[in-house]
This record gives structure tokens, sequence and C-alpha cells, in this order.
């Protein structure tokens, strides 16, 4: 027990990150983590949701899984998540893949937005999501909207600068009508911040502005939505896996 919480303190005190949750470390677990502890203040209840939700990584999260009293889990974690699992994994930021297209948000302010966006991303498939600015889209927060999905993408920050070659399509109300637009698998799709849109640079570095359809007098949508619909636009036009 102790044991635990002091390993866990050491490790919290590198470059791990927080993984709040069963379906967090689930993912991970799934997609290629280095989780090198993870605890539980209920395993027989962890290990049940894994049997009925990942069987696949069942055999896993019951080696892993070290059961600590709930009072130690909460000393660990701020705010213990309702599964009552929480993990330190080792951060695996790499270079997208530019065989489907990159999600680039510029800027973005909001930590659950962004991991809505790796969510989203993970799903679809896109190569990845690079982030500008100044959040850190490997933030517990980040990480927890996204449940665990960074290891099933590439998830990265970088200067407008580092941005990776090929045409960049960024979302503006002045841009072409998203609906027009066939979007190359290489592509970049640039989403500016929830209050200030685009920047200069990106706007600069746009080969192509794209407008999403919506109905007169609605001012906007959410970051993560823009993202979801631009990305289903690029799925719809390609043929079932």
């Amino acid at each position: 027990m102790n044991d635990a919480a002091d390993r866990w303190r050491e490790l919290a005190a590198g470059p791990a990150v927080l993984l709040d949750g069963f379906h967090a470390l689930k993912h991970a677990v799934r997609f290629g983590a280095e989780v090198p502890l993870a605890v539980t203040s209920d395993k027989p209840a962890a290990l049940a949701l894994a049997a009925d939700l990942a069987p696949d990584v069942a055999p896993a999260l019951d080696a892993l899984l070290t059961p600590v009293p709930a009072a130690v889990l909460a000393a660990l974690v701020t705010r213990p998540h309702p599964t009552g699992v929480a993990a330190l994994a080792v951060p695996a930021p790499r270079e997208p893949v530019r065989d489907a297209p990159v999600v680039v948000l510029d800027n973005p302010r909001h930590l659950g937005n962004i991991g809505a966006v790796v969510r989203l991303a993970a799903g679809a498939g896109a190569g990845g999501v690079l982030t500008t600015g100044t959040a850190d889209p490997w933030h517990p927060a980040v990480l927890r909207a996204a449940a665990g999905l960074h290891w099933a993408t590439a998830v990265r920050r970088c200067t407008t600068a580092e941005l990776p070659p090929g045409p960049l399509y960024a979302l503006d109300p002045d841009g072409a009508d998203l609906r027009t637009v066939t979007i190359e698998d290489g592509a970049l799709l640039a989403f500016g911040s929830e209050r200030a849109g685009l920047s200069p640079a990106v706007r600069a570095r746009a080969t192509t502005l794209l407008a999403l359809p919506m109905r007169p007098r609605v001012s906007s949508y959410n970051l993560a939505t823009s993202v979801a619909m631009t990305l289903y636009h690029w799925m719809a036009r390609r043929p079932p896996a």
C-alpha cells in the first residue's frame, strides 16, 4: 500500500501523465501506452468492467492494477474517478501520419475541447492532432476528455512554422461551403480558437478557407462539433474500409 503510494509520487514528479478512470486506462493499454503504475480502490469492480467492456485488455489490466484503499487513492488523485481507477503513463508525442487529414487546433483554450477533438481524431482515423499556443494537449483534463485515446493517434504541440507541409484548409465563415470541396488525405485542417478564431499566421498559411453550413442567425458551432463535421465530410467521401 505504502509502496504503491511512494511509487506513484515518484512517477508523478517526472514526465508521467495521469490517466483518470477505467476508460482512459483501457484505451491507453489497448493502443500500446507504457503504464508503469495503475491503482484501484476496487479491483474486482474494475475487472468486472474489463470483462464486460474490454475483454481484449482484461488480462493486461489484471496484471497492471494494484489495489489501494480508497483513502490512499483520494490522497494521490484530487478527485478520484467514479470507477476508482487511476494510472500514470508515459506520454508519447509523435509525428502525425500523412495518409489522412491532420487536425490543427490554432491556440485552443478549453482543455475539454482539445480532449474531445483527440477522441474524434482517433475514431475517425485522422492522421493526428497538432495544437499551437500555450495549452498542453497532454494535460490531465485533456486526457480525461479524450478517454485515453492519445495513444491511438498522434498528439503534440508545435508552432505554426513547425506545421508539416501540405494543403491547409482553414475553417472560416468567409470560406467556401465545405460541401463543395474534396479534402485530400494528406491535408491539414485548421480550426481557430474558441474566442479569437484563426491567428494571422495560420490564416496566411492557409491554401483554402472553408465554411461549415449553418442556419442564418446562428453564430457558431462548438469547436469539437466543427471538427466532427469536417472529418465526417472527409470520411463520407471515402470508400468503406
